[in-house]
């Protein structure tokens, strides 16, 4: 991101120039990002600012000094990414870190679906370094990953991130049958220190009451193509089929009260390869709360007129068929729930379509939030067919987070149930929505 400097801001009384800072509110007292403690200052702002590279912000809000969650996020992410990308270096570590998830964890979408001490790692970490900075939120944290971890002796170890670094290598030396120099490689990158120099993160200002969000945590989202580790170089109009680019760390914060989401972070640990062939990473984030919507994205719309969608290449064939007239041959295939839906935030698709039950919270309330800040959603699909056809169908279902869906089962508590469809705008989900009504209404009548 870039610098933008100093920013005109349009109050009712005046204009004036001043820089603009983010902060966040933790209980009663006010705190800045540098850990002073500052009055409350009240003043509606109006304004629309964005470059390629910058933050864009709409609507109306109120500056409020309070401490900010933001960056945190995006700390957690960073040091995640570099666990994720220290586990790939070390390729007979990162044999021994695999171990197939069964039972209640198995997800019924793959034949095999693992669970890597990476994905438990990077888990806890998020889970530790937010709740140090604001435990009051520590309850509130819940993850795709079970903390328990089998090691080949057969010992069940609770993996955590103990005080010191040395407390940390001695806990996964156990995981890891002994492996001490694999242990230690862990526990540094678990104990270092990541900082975010990102100047246009210190000119927001959000007031969003810490005592009142839950958070969702995806530690590596498409766990499958993380561990095949495939560098994909092909891809079709900017979509990576599979491969590396498709594994995301995705971090979604949401109201406890109202279920809806306020704020997400999608962090790609294997964004591009540098000139010394080392894995750099990229992330993105967005803010959407009451009248709020804040982006690190570009606000683009897709240079085309046709329809564009992305999925799983295991979706129903009657979905396809249904949808093909809207896309003709913009219709697109990829993995991962996290890099599917990404791809529809930097507006390279116009929708993402799951129709299944295979997709669960952690999955989808990081980029929720981000595409609800860029005037987007995600909403129920199974829901929304199930509305009255004629006349105006109203609001439709968005996704909530807060508590299970109706009708989840217990190995899938978390599942968004009925499916969904991501979208960009208001009209072309209509257009997916009627599509998809008519195979409905065909299915049902047969």
């Amino acid at each position: 991101m870039t610098n933008c400097g100093w920013d005109k801001i349009s109050t009712r009384d005046s204009s004036f120039f001043r820089p603009l800072h983010i902060f966040a509110r933790s209980s009663s007292r006010f705190i800045s990002s540098s850990g002073c403690v500052w009055k409350r200052r009240l003043g509606l702002v109006r304004g629309k600012w964005a470059t390629n590279n910058a933050i864009a912000v709409d609507g109306c809000y109120h500056i409020a000094a309070m401490a900010s969650i933001l960056p945190a996020l995006i700390c957690a992410s960073e040091k995640s990414a570099n666990i994720a990308r220290a586990c790939k270096r070390e390729e007979e570590l990162f044999q021994l870190l695999i171990e197939e998830k069964k039972g209640p964890d198995k997800n019924k979408k793959f034949v095999q679906d693992f669970k890597t001490l990476a994905d438990v790692i990077i888990q806890e970490v998020i889970k530790n370094d937010i709740a140090e900075k604001f435990p009051e939120v520590a309850p509130h944290i819940a993850g795709e990953e079970s903390n328990k971890f089998e090691n080949g002796l057969g010992e069940t170890i609770t993996v955590k991130v103990c005080k010191t670094e040395q407390e940390t290598a001695e806990l996964l030396g156990k995981v890891l049958d002994g492996n001490l120099k694999a242990a230690g490689l862990l526990a540094k990158c678990i104990h270092e220190s990541v900082c975010i120099d990102d100047p246009d993160l210190q000119k927001l200002t959000i007031d969003i009451p810490i005592d009142a969000i839950g958070i969702w945590v995806d530690p590596i989202d498409s766990t499958n193509q993380y561990i095949k580790g495939q560098f994909e170089d092909k891809f079709k109009d900017g979509i990576h089929t599979h491969g590396l680019k498709s594994a995301a760390v995705l971090i979604g914060v949401f109201d406890r009260n109202s279920g809806q989401p306020i704020m997400g972070v999608i962090n790609i640990p294997f964004h591009e390869v540098d000139p010394n062939l080392r894995w750099q990473g990229k992330y993105y984030w967005g803010i959407s709360y009451k009248d709020i919507n804040i982006y690190s994205v570009p606000k683009q719309n897709p240079a085309h007129n046709q329809l564009s969608i992305v999925m799983s290449s295991s979706e129903k064939e009657s979905i396809k068929k249904a949808l093909a007239p809207l896309c003709g041959e913009r219709m697109y295939y990829a993995c991962g729930a996290g890099y599917k839906g990404l791809c529809t935030i930097l507006g390279l698709v116009d929708a993402y379509v799951v129709t299944e039950d295979t997709t669960f919270k952690w999955d989808t309330c990081a980029p929720h939030a981000i595409l609800k800040s860029l005037g987007g959603g995600f909403v129920n699909l199974a829901k929304t067919l199930s509305q009255p056809k004629d006349g105006d169908r109203g609001g439709f279902p968005e996704l909530q987070y807060a508590r299970p869906d109706q009708g989840a089962k217990q190995s899938d508590k978390w599942a968004n149930i009925g499916g969904f469809v991501a979208y960009r705008s208001r009209e072309q989900l209509e257009a997916i929505i009627n599509a998809l009504s008519l195979t409905a209404e065909n299915t049902t009548s047969r």
